[in-house]
């Protein structure tokens, strides 16, 4: 006797759009904000701290990715030579940060960006993204068994915020691939299980 077929689980149609600089001289740096907003490299590779950052900018654009790596698995990715975090901060509080990621041959991405919901539309954005563009093109001077940088990308997706895509362009990042994926549908994660998008205004 067969089993009954399982029902579909529900996906949604995602697009996700690659951009990169190719010259330290492709960077146009947005303005800086007004206030006190310091970035901060975080100098010890530390788990809990990135587990918050990854959860509390990303919570509301689910970014799922990384919750199930173990305690061990993050420690890993983030003691990587070359891997850095800086981190935004505004009145000494957190506001969001931008992840490095360094790969062979001169490459680096950004593996992560973006602001915990306060803080967004406080044009700390594009001075955090000009920041870290700026230190992915300067890496192997803080790490000098790394060749000098020849590429800076990353991605984007339709998941994220209206005005990311804009804020990639302005900082002068070009668009080199366009995909489309079916993706699961999860629900928002929010800062932590079950808190969804109730923290945002």
């Amino acid at each position: 006797m067969s089993n009954p077929a399982r029902p579909a689980e529900p996906t949604a149609e995602v697009t996700i759009w690659s951009l990169e600089q190719t010259s330290p001289d492709d960077l146009r740096p947005s303005a800086a904000p007004e206030g006190d907003i310091r970035i901060v490299r975080s100098g010890i590779p530390l788990p809990e701290f990135s587990r918050f950052l990854y959860t509390a900018v990303g919570g509301d654009i689910r970014w799922t990715d990384r919750l199930t790596m173990t305690y061990a698995q993050w420690q890993e990715a983030l003691d990587r030579p070359g891997a850095e975090t800086w981190v935004a901060y505004a009145d000494g509080t957190p506001a969001g940060y931008i992840e490095l990621d360094p790969q062979d041959d001169g490459v680096v991405e950004i593996m992560y960006f973006g602001l915990i919901p306060a803080f967004r539309g406080r044009r700390i954005g594009g001075h955090l993204l000009s920041y870290g563009a700026a230190r992915a093109w300067d890496l192997a001077e803080r790490w000098p068994q790394r060749p000098a940088t020849k590429r800076v990308w990353l991605h984007t997706c339709s998941k994220d915020g209206p005005h990311a895509m804009d804020n990639y362009l302005r900082r002068g990042f070009r668009l080199f691939d366009t995909r489309t994926e079916l993706e699961p549908e999860v629900a928002t994660p929010g800062p932590w299980p079950g808190s969804g998008r109730e923290l945002l205004p």
